[in-house]
């Protein structure tokens, strides 16, 4: 996976919309303005990505590409060096679980313009 690839797949997600709210290099991308993945356009390739706080623990005991969240709360938010030591396919169900932990925790109101915007794609 690369930075292009990581970008196109967050975006094909309802809802999501990407910015650098911070500086010019940090990608943001968030899911009705709540954000579920970010990444630096200058460091080594790496995402951090909303996760479990027990399935965070198990994967950065599983995997040496996962460590806590670099600047984010590290019981919430794993990172994960995008170095070719996972399949693309279970970055891509991170990535997942990321998004659907952020829609979980939104209010009514908003799941249901989600659920519009969805409908609509």
């Amino acid at each position: 996976m690369n930075i292009e690839s990581f970008h196109n797949y967050c975006l094909q997600k309802a809802g999501a919309t990407d910015s650098f709210p911070f500086d010019e290099t940090t990608l943001v991308i968030k899911v009705m303005n709540k954000m579920f993945a970010l990444t630096d356009l200058e460091d080594a390739f790496s995402i951090s990505l909303k996760c479990d706080p027990d399935l965070a623990i198990r994967l950065r005991e599983q995997y040496a590409c996962v460590s806590p969240g670099y600047h984010m709360n590290k019981r919430l938010w794993n990172t994960v060096l995008i170095d070719g030591s996972v399949s693309d396919e279970i970055v891509m169900q991170w990535i997942d679980h990321s998004y659907e932990l952020v829609v979980a925790s939104l209010p009514k109101k908003v799941k249901d313009e989600l659920r519009l915007i969805s409908q609509k794609e």
